[in-house]
């Protein structure tokens, strides 16, 4: 496909981060002054996910209140409009922005924050046609109570705006193994989940977020020439969550040719491509495919098969599923 027949793709992502994705503009404005590029995005010589993870801190002090998650939930899905985004999970991490008001009248909790994003997300919805679900996200570093209270409020949405949950953060200080409670109870609320795993290089990570059910996998660099786990993953049906510009931003892969999309692809995987942060990374869906097929030589079909996995592994009911593969198809007849 060229640019602008990607660009007109209707196209599902299902791994964007609120806090990495808002536009320059918005956070401009939430600042009240002005930001250059390198203080949002990542260098070309980005060495790690810490490293990488350091850009976030500035779009976390546009988060501090119910305007701020309001309109950033609109913000995104202005953003996502211009390329034909036409189903979008928006993920975030609430625990990273209650307790922050000045005085303790101020402060937000897990169940605020979440209702204000969805009301800009559903602003966005009913003004560019973009249906959405919100996955929030459980911290490594925060504690396991504080998670499992985040992720039971969230539960009051579920359905109404919330769609799954998530683990985030640093991997290699917090491996999966201690984190198999926590999703056991997430089950009990009937939530279900994403793991971040396979990141950092760490392939027990996976092989644990499997046996604690969860239906995809972020990243999940670390199955590269791992059959055995391939075959699980496979098995199972897991959606994985792949985001090529971010995987080697982060060096999740040390290189292009390390990558391992088409090796997933080839062994029957359930792989999504994704923007992961959009600012951070400089990154779009359209940049993201382009590339795809420059560096790997993925075909249109099988750009088409991406977009369908997406479908399959989407945290949405079936009448949002049935309005995606229509459009897929049209976009393909046409």
């Amino acid at each position: 496909m060229t640019i602008e027949q990607l660009q007109k793709l209707p196209k599902i992502e299902l791994h964007c981060h609120l806090d990495g994705s808002l536009s320059k503009k918005f956070i401009q404005e939430r600042l009240g002054r002005p930001v250059a590029d390198e203080e949002l995005c990542v260098s070309q010589d980005c060495t790690s996910l810490l490293e990488y993870l350091e850009k976030f801190e500035l779009p976390l002090q546009c988060l501090t209140d119910e305007e701020g998650f309001e309109g950033a939930g609109y913000d995104v899905m202005k953003t996502m409009a211009q390329e034909q985004v036409c189903y979008a999970e928006i993920r975030f991490a609430p625990l990273l922005s209650v307790k922050t008001g000045r005085t303790e009248a101020e402060q937000l909790d897990s169940k605020q924050v979440t209702a204000a994003l969805i009301k800009g997300l559903e602003r966005g919805r009913r003004e560019f046609g973009i249906d959405y679900g919100v996955i929030v996200c459980a911290m490594r570093h925060h504690s396991i109570e504080d998670n499992y209270e985040m992720i039971k409020a969230a539960s009051q949405f579920l359905g109404k705006g919330v769609c799954a949950a998530d683990l985030a953060g640093a991997e290699a200080q917090y491996p999966m193994r201690q984190f198999m409670e926590l999703f056991e109870r997430v089950k009990e609320l009937g939530m279900p989940f994403t793991i971040h795993a396979g990141e950092c290089g760490n392939a027990e990570n996976i092989a644990d977020a499997l046996k604690a059910g969860a239906a995809r996998i972020g990243h999940g660099i670390a199955m590269r020439g791992n059959p055995k786990l391939q075959k699980m993953a496979a098995d199972a049906q897991t959606g994985i969550e792949m985001c090529p510009v971010s995987n080697l931003q982060t060096k999740a892969s040390k290189c292009a040719a390390e990558y391992p999309l088409r090796e997933f692809l080839d062994a029957g995987l359930c792989v999504t491509v994704n923007t992961d942060n959009r600012t951070v990374s400089g990154t779009s869906m359209t940049k993201e495919l382009a590339f795809i097929q420059k560096t790997y030589g993925i075909r249109d079909d099988e750009i088409m098969l991406l977009m369908e996995n997406a479908v399959r592994a989407a945290f949405a009911d079936e009448a949002v599923k049935e309005r995606l593969r229509r459009k897929l198809e049209e976009f393909r007849t046409c």
